[in-house]
């Protein structure tokens, strides 16, 4: 008998859709140069947003987008590997899509940090790059440019393949469930906590991180927003 349990709350929803569509447009400006810089940068901060908000949901959010749920051990990732997978795993994250989770917050922490004090000597300056040295602002930029972007790119086209190979071939649904937050498991499990005191949470969090990212720029650009 199926049970129907809430896998990911809203605020989690909400956050994969809005991190989806900044890192597309980060990839498009960033490619389009010139009078796009701007909405590049505000991508950016935006982007930055998002996962400072991530990073405190995976301690405080919904039961299976806490960080402890899908922090595997490598006899887990082995285990599932050879077609032994925990019945956990066919719920949240599996171990090959925590991989992917970790992967992509780490690299775009360090790509939003490079760019932040990056200064590619045309027509952006991050607004930290006045904190840091010479040769470390152009060693940012070179990898924002050089490297990271591609890092981004590779992870994001690496990502739409794995969920089209679960999807086509294995027949798991797994756009669905982000989408609603509902999942059917073949097992009694626990659901994630998704009511209005849970989503003020996420409200609050989101304005807090809003609110530090403009006070970062503000300092970096001297004490005035653009």
């Amino acid at each position: 008998m199926a049970n129907t349990i809430r896998v990911w709350d809203l605020p989690t929803r909400l956050f994969h859709w809005s991190l989806a569509l900044c890192v597309g447009g980060l990839i498009l400006t960033g490619n389009l140069g010139g009078a796009w810089i701007d909405w590049h940068a505000r991508l950016g901060y935006a982007v930055l947003t998002l996962l400072l908000f991530r990073l405190v949901w995976g301690v405080v959010g919904g039961h299976w987008s806490r960080f402890k749920t899908f922090l595997y051990a490598p006899s887990s990732l082995v285990a599932y590997l050879r077609g032994r997978p925990h019945p956990d795993h066919l719920v949240g994250h599996n171990p090959l899509g925590a991989f992917s989770v970790f992967a992509m917050l780490l690299v775009l922490l360090a790509q939003v940090g490079s760019g932040l004090v990056s200064d590619d000597e045309i027509s952006f300056t991050g607004p930290l790059n006045r904190f840091v040295s010479s040769s470390k602002a152009l060693a940012a930029t070179w990898y924002h440019k050089q490297i990271g972007q591609w890092l981004v790119i590779g992870l994001v086209v690496l990502h739409i393949a794995a969920v089209l190979y679960y999807v086509l071939k294995k027949r798991h649904r797994l756009v669905r469930p982000m989408i609603v937050g509902d999942k059917e498991t073949a097992h009694e499990t626990r659901s994630s906590r998704d009511d209005l005191g849970s989503r003020f949470l996420a409200l609050v969090l989101v304005a807090l991180a809003a609110g530090f990212v403009a006070w970062l720029v503000k300092l970096g650009s001297g004490g005035s927003l653009n």
